[in-house]
């Protein structure tokens, strides 16, 4: 199986995009500033591709998904609602895609907790599990797993740094939810 990959520059850092020819599969930041992990990003990353595209081969390439994912995150952080979505090749369990298509419904500007999301899936048990899944998305900002907090308030657990969770909930004007919890941060 053959995928490509080429980084993209964002104000939160470069991220490296990797595609197959069904679409993106993978989107992790280069390096955690906060904490200098460049190495162990890029083995997480390496780690989850030999996983779900066993035997792939990645070439250094501009692909159209590739080129798509650049145009919808410059959208993104322009505050330009991005005028199509990123077709999406996410492998991954089948609790976890589930949780995955939800984030998907989460609008901009909207948070819900993890037992929200637990509810919203039909597993209203399952909010740990949630959160796992969360933590275990491929194609973060893409997937907003941002938009999900804790129901105590804050901004809880981000696989890409709080920092940068912090900055994706402010530029999307939720972050005051988020620090001032009223929940619910969505109509019902």
């Amino acid at each position: 199986m053959r995928l490509w990959r080429a980084p993209i520059d964002t104000p939160l850092g470069t991220m490296i995009a990797v595609a197959s020819e069904a679409g993106l599969c993978a989107l992790e930041f280069t390096e955690d500033r906060a904490r200098g992990r460049k190495a162990a990003r890029l083995d997480r990353l390496e780690a989850r591709l030999r996983r779900h595209f066993p035997g792939h081969a990645i070439e250094e390439a501009e692909t159209p998904v590739i080129a798509g994912t650049r145009l919808w995150l410059s959208s993104y952080f322009a505050g330009v609602a991005p005028a199509s979505g990123v077709p999406l090749d996410q492998r991954g369990g089948e609790f976890e895609i589930r949780v995955w298509r939800a984030l998907l419904r989460i609008p901009a500007g909207e948070t819900r907790t993890y037992a929200e999301v637990a509810e919203a899936i039909g597993a209203p048990r399952a909010s740990r599990s949630v959160g796992s899944a969360c933590g275990a998305n491929p194609v973060p900002i893409v997937v907003p797993c941002h938009r999900v907090v804790p129901a105590a308030g804050g901004v809880g657990n981000y696989g890409l740094g709080p920092h940068r969770k912090v900055e994706l909930l402010r530029r999307e004007g939720s972050l005051e939810q988020v620090e001032h919890p009223k929940r619910a941060t969505h109509p019902h």
